[in-house]
């Protein structure tokens, strides 16, 4: 099967991989431009470029798949199929009309639950136990199409953006074959999505990272997981920046027997820095980081006079 392959983050890389190691033609692959992740760095490729010039697999990168130009060498390739894996663009329907078996996007959410390009943190932002990853016939609409095939999988109750993507990418390409498979054998029938049950997953934001301490243990938790690798959940400190990068909520005390503390306030200082929540919960702080400076524990952090016993958390400074 002639395929071409569009994706632009390391989610998208297994999925390229499967693809390759199944023996499909892959006459081209078409990533995002190369962009700098700082004012003064230079430009970097994309994880999906850098791993097709790997496998030494042709490389585009349209500033637009609406280009006339872009079309008509896309056309010219007559693709079989166009599988779409966190591309970063949106479709034209010029395009879905090219390849004679349509296109195929992998989703890392069971859909129609979260659309959109975040749903794996706002999966972990919303306390959500369970996700997965979709398969489904690409239309107009933003993660719309008929469901092809679903794999569901539970949420490990620590893990972060980062580590469930890393698993979700994994998942979705062999579902990705399996689905392929399928679709030429004849064997799928796509089931259209239930518009009523669908969710938003729009793109996290910096404000996304910023902690609130009048929430709750779990919800503070949850924002941690959801923010890592980026934005990072992040809080003030004596005046300045840190960012929390693993806390757990601790369980409930006796009302009778619970120290004081307004939200932020750190109750206790050691191997965690137990710090009061709002509604009477506590978080427990195991790493952390000024930002520039390396990740240090909450022990290191004590021990260094970062923090201490009484201080205060507080919002993020403007």
């Amino acid at each position: 099967m002639r395929v071409v392959f569009m994706g632009t983050p390391g989610f998208a890389v297994p999925s390229l991989e499967r693809l390759a190691a199944e023996g499909h033609a892959l006459p081209l692959v078409v990533t995002r431009p190369d962009a700098r992740r700082q004012r003064a760095a230079k430009p970097e490729a994309t994880p999906v470029k850098t791993r097709a010039l790997a496998l030494g697999l042709a490389v585009e990168e349209p500033a637009s798949v609406r280009e006339p130009a872009f079309l008509d060498r896309l056309e010219a390739m007559r693709p079989d199929i166009v599988v779409v894996v966190a591309f970063g663009q949106i479709l034209p329907p010029e395009l879905l009309a090219i390849p004679a078996r349509g296109a195929v996007n992998v989703h890392a959410s069971l859909l129609p639950r979260w659309r959109g390009a975040a749903p794996v943190a706002r999966a972990l932002l919303a306390g959500d136990t369970r996700t997965g990853v979709t398969t489904m016939r690409m239309e107009r609409g933003l993660d719309t199409g008929p469901i092809l095939l679903e794999r569901p999988c539970d949420i490990g109750p620590r893990e972060t953006a980062g580590e469930l993507t890393e698993r979700l990418a994994r998942l979705g390409a062999d579902l990705l074959i399996e689905t392929l498979r399928g679709l030429a054998r004849g064997v799928i029938e796509p089931q259209p999505q239930d518009a009523s049950r669908a969710t938003w997953a729009p793109p996290l934001t910096r404000e996304d990272g910023r902690i609130d301490w009048g929430s709750d243990a779990a919800a503070i938790t949850r924002r941690v997981r959801a923010c890592l690798p980026w934005p990072v959940a992040e809080a003030g400190l004596r005046g300045g920046r840190v960012q929390i990068l693993s806390a757990d909520p601790l369980p409930p005390q006796d009302p009778d027997h619970a120290p004081p503390g307004e939200p932020g306030t750190v109750l206790a200082a050691g191997d965690r820095l137990v710090v009061a929540c709002g509604g009477g919960t506590r978080l427990a702080i195991d790493s952390l980081r000024i930002p520039g400076r390396r990740v240090t524990t909450a022990r290191e952090a004590v021990n260094g006079r970062v923090v201490a016993a009484a201080d205060r958390f507080t919002a993020p400074p403007a």
